[in-house]
């Protein structure tokens, strides 16, 4: 085991110097990324309709490639999902990681190929811990074993030769022998599709390890700590694994649950770095974990544009790359990667906080979104809830709003609508019922977080009096214009100002 750490330890120093060298020379480092790119996808069907052989920088890329997103690749996803070899990447795509969907599509499949697994997906394995080791030299992560969970979809075969599953069960079905030895639970275990059974059994086969890492999303991980304290009787986590001391998260903001953990985790010197991954790639890390905002990751086979969010939203779309980014501005991310995304609009917005290492911080979507467990909920998905509900109950909606419930010690998350209705259902619990079934039939995501109510529970309906959100949009001087009510939320800033209008007219 000593021998298999030290080597470890010099991947993980190995892949450091790498990250030295592209934050000295980051604009040079994604010229070649993108040189590359092109180079091995100049034969596909995309290299050859847009002309790759002829495109030789940033400007001439921009200049044939026209930005996109999930609904113009999906006719080539379709045929590569369907089997065709060399159609966005080189050779057949036989992994896709299925997210959440698209205004037409409950799902999306995003192709994941070799070089993305090998060269983004598990390489940010490596980054996140040479970062860590590098920051905390005394750190005896090594010693024990690092702790997963994975997601809830299954891996199902699409036909003879391509699977589907959502990212992580994608990579756990793919993991690399050397990595297997520090990762538990095994992958029989992790890849269990139905997440209570799964919860369980991490549960028992994990209370008599040593875990010295953490690495998942925040929510998932609470249902775990609680199932783990209820069978061994103790009251924080340290009292079954005293070894521990980092817990690796992303996929949703953290700081809805920092107090809860640093409850469940009584230490000071418990740490929590935050990733920022998704099906489409690993985009960046806490290389600092007295700084919230995070490092770019720029030699994992992604190539970045920006599209500033003001001229986003007026319909602009010209890009800028990394060289001209500004600090405290809003930019929506366009990537070009070696999974065959080409200039692809991938929905989330940054900010730039540093150049020179480019460090940033994710600031939201470019349009209304709940996602603080995962869920992804657009606002397509609840204007189609709620007019299917409004159909079965004979309800007319005026006005709403809804964001999230936070999980605590004694309650599971769920979401929570404020409506007011010009005509209300004759039973808002029904109408509630309704519009939670028809989110999960529309949201394969949400779906998934509602599964035996184990993250979600059923969405709350507060029936808001007539007026009400006139009377809320005046008092924020938000009349008449261009002003709109927020519809999605992923905090409780609308939410919270309302219920208590509401609690003040009683």
């Amino acid at each position: 085991m000593r021998i298999f750490n030290l080597g470890i330890e010099k991947l993980f120093t190995s892949r450091y110097k790498k990250y030295e060298y592209f934050s000295e020379y980051p604009v040079e480092q994604q010229e070649k990324v993108l040189r590359d790119l092109i180079k091995k996808a100049s034969k596909t069907e995309w290299g050859k309709k847009y002309d790759f052989k002829k495109i030789s920088d940033s400007k001439s890329f921009k200049t044939n490639v026209p930005l996109t997103d999930y609904d113009e690749l999906k006719p080539y996803i379709e045929r590569m999902v369907a089997g065709e070899s060399g159609v966005l990447w080189p050779g057949k795509i036989k992994w896709f990681a299925k997210s959440s969907g698209t205004t037409n599509d409950k799902s999306k499949f995003i192709p994941i190929s070799k070089d993305s697994l090998k060269s983004c997906h598990f390489r940010a394995s490596v980054d996140v811990f040479a970062h860590y080791l590098k920051s905390n030299p005394d750190t005896n992560f090594l010693t024990g074993k690092n702790l997963t969970i994975g997601g809830s979809h299954k891996v199902n075969a699409l036909n003879k030769s391509i699977r589907t599953g959502d990212l992580s069960a994608v990579m756990i079905h793919n993991l690399p022998l050397l990595t297997r030895f520090r990762n538990t639970p095994p992958s029989e275990i992790a890849l269990i599709p139905d997440f209570e059974e799964k919860i369980e059994k991490i549960a028992q086969s994990t209370i008599k390890e040593n875990i010295t890492s953490l690495t998942g999303v925040p929510s998932w991980f609470l249902v775990l700590i609680r199932r783990v304290l209820e069978i061994t009787g103790k009251d924080n986590l340290l009292e079954v694994w005293p070894n521990l001391e980092v817990f690796v998260h992303g996929g949703i903001n953290f700081e809805p649950y920092r107090e809860q953990y640093k409850k469940l985790i009584p230490s000071d010197t418990m740490r929590y770095m935050n990733t920022y991954n998704a099906s489409e790639g690993f985009f960046g890390l806490q290389n600092d974990l007295s700084q919230d905002d995070m490092i770019l990751m720029l030699d994992n086979g992604i190539y970045y544009e920006f599209i500033n969010l003001d001229d986003y939203y007026k319909g602009k779309r010209t890009t800028i790359g990394l060289e001209n980014v500004e600090t405290g501005k809003n930019y929506a991310i366009v990537i070009s990667t070696n999974g065959g995304l080409w200039r692809y609009v991938i929905g989330d917005t940054i900010m730039f906080t540093k150049k020179y290492p480019f460090k940033f911080v994710i600031t939201g979507r470019t349009k209304h979104f709940i996602n603080a467990f995962g869920e992804e909920l657009i606002i397509d998905n609840a204007i189609k809830g709620l007019d299917i509900a409004c159909e079965k109950t004979n309800a007319v909606v005026s006005e709403f709003t809804a964001g999230p419930v936070f999980m605590d010690t004694e309650h599971r998350g769920c979401h929570q609508w404020v409506i007011e209705f010009d005509t209300e259902p004759e039973n808002i619990d029904d109408f509630a019922k309704i519009l939670d079934e028809e989110l999960q039939k529309l949201n394969s995501d949400y779906e998934a977080k509602r599964y035996k109510d184990i993250t979600l529970t059923r969405l709350e309906v507060v029936n808001a009096p007539k007026g009400t959100f006139y009377n809320w949009m005046k008092k924020r001087g938000k009349i008449g214009g261009q002003n709109k009510i927020p519809r999605l939320s992923n905090d409780r800033e609308y939410l919270d100002p309302i219920l208590k209008q509401l609690e003040s007219t009683k």
